[in-house]
């Protein structure tokens, strides 16, 4: 076994070679109950797109206008999140993790509840869409600080031999929230017309994740600061210079290792999980109903996958996992945009297997979290991921739908060469090992 993927984790409190305790289990199902749930909140906006755009503009604007301006509504949100992000990062190495993780589901929920209450256009005119950008901009803020903040927290409390097992479960927990918001919108699609959706049902996600989500703000106070935080703390190391600028000067490789991991990851989302139902639809002329089927056990693959190529990472080693992931993903992309449109039982097969190695996206926080040490450790990684996503989450849609116009095969072309990029990482040894002390460092 290769012993640079195994070499102990700086400054981790998982360093400890223990097995999971009930502690462990109550930290691990609350941060990803809270992550689903934000997540959830999060996503169900593009769900109800149309309606919202239809409630929310004027409705003399055409309908190409309304959605236009519906989705600039929604990309707010990706553009809030490297502001948002690193703001609660920032406080989070300076003040505490608990406080900014239990903070960012917070900022989640009360926009959520707040959207579900809105008047609309015909109420109070352009206050209304004024308002809705608003609360999305919050909104994206809120899941900048989030994932990041789940992602160190739930770290630094496992242990070393479950470290990997731990991130994937609850990254599996935050796609699980992609899932959710499909799940609430076939059924609201089922037992409430057209009309009725259009009138007040389009409300009822939002009221749910609102709630749920202060429910959750609720129970993360049973959770405890990380035992690493504790430390700095009593070390009075907390107290240093901006931990951005500290991050920025002495840690610029692994800024870049995590950017370039969030490329592999935003392209894996975006393109196999959210872009693909409308390829389908529009190339191949498959029903809209079967898109969404094979989506959606796309999405339940996709989230078993998660934990399984984290706790793959404890087994094998972060390299191992991260060339036969996403190799995996490289090969599976080819097998699946290649075979189209194909029967619906080998569409939902090969989509589903596909999916499944998307899951390997629960290897950058393995990896990214690491990567720092721990006094700029969230604000590091939250800089890092939360720009990179801005910036290659918001052209992929872009370069994917040009591109497929002169070549069906385009998703899986660029799918194919994220994979092989993110195997290449693999063998980058900042990757593998993570963040390593000086001799004169005094970190834990």
């Amino acid at each position: 076994m290769n012993t640079l993927t195994h070499t102990p984790l700086a400054g981790l409190a998982g360093a400890r070679a223990r097995p999971l305790n009930r502690d462990d289990y109550k930290t691990l199902s609350l941060s990803a109950l809270g992550g689903t749930l934000e997540f959830y909140d999060f996503v169900v906006f593009v769900f109800f797109a149309n309606v919202i755009g239809s409630l929310f503009f004027p409705p003399e604007l055409p309908d190409w206008m309304r959605q236009l301006q519906t989705l600039g509504i929604f990309a707010a949100g990706y553009l809030a999140r490297p502001i948002g992000g690193v703001l609660i990062a920032h406080f989070g190495d300076l003040l505490g993790r608990k406080r900014m993780f239990t903070l960012s589901i917070f900022l989640m929920a009360v926009p959520t509840l707040v959207i579900g209450l809105l008047p609309t256009y015909a109420s109070i005119g352009i206050a209304a869409p004024i308002l809705l950008l608003l609360m999305r901009v919050v909104q994206g803020a809120a899941i900048g600080g989030e994932m990041p903040g789940a992602w160190v927290f739930v770290a630094e409390h496992a242990p070393a031999r479950h470290y990997g097992l731990a991130i994937g479960t609850l990254t599996s927990g935050i796609t699980g929230g992609i899932f959710l918001g499909s799940l609430i919108g076939v059924w609201l699609n089922t037992h409430y017309s057209a009309e009725q959706i259009h009138d007040w049902a389009w409300r009822i996600p939002f009221l749910l994740g609102g709630v749920f989500g202060l429910v959750s703000v609720y129970l993360r106070r049973y959770l405890h600061e990380t035992p690493v935080f504790q430390d700095l703390s009593a070390r009075k190391q907390a107290d240093r210079e901006l931990p951005l600028r500290t991050v920025v000067r002495e840690h610029r490789a692994a800024s870049v290792l995590v950017a370039l991991m969030t490329w592999v990851l935003s392209t894996a989302v975006v393109v196999v999980v959210l872009f693909t139902p409308s390829h389908l639809q529009k190339l191949f002329h498959i029903p809209a109903a079967l898109a969404m089927e094979t989506n959606a056990v796309a999405t339940v693959t996709l989230t078993l996958g998660c934990v399984f190529w984290g706790w793959f990472s404890d087994r094998a080693g972060t390299r191992t996992a991260m060339v036969l992931g996403w190799g995996g993903m490289a090969v599976t992309a080819y097998l699946f945009y290649g075979s189209l449109p194909g029967t619906p039982a080998g569409l939902v097969a090969r989509y589903a297997l596909v999916g499944f190695f998307v899951g390997a996206i629960s290897l950058l926080p393995v990896v990214g979290v690491r990567a720092f040490p721990p006094e700029v450790r969230f604000t590091g990684l939250s800089f890092a991921y939360n720009t990179a996503y801005a910036v290659f989450g918001g052209l992929t849609p872009m370069l994917v739908a040009v591109w497929q116009n002169v070549d069906a095969l385009a998703p899986a072309h660029y799918v194919a060469a994220m994979g092989l990029l993110g195997a290449l990482i693999g063998f980058w040894p900042l990757a593998c090992r993570g963040w390593q002390p000086t001799r004169s460092s005094s970190t834990p």
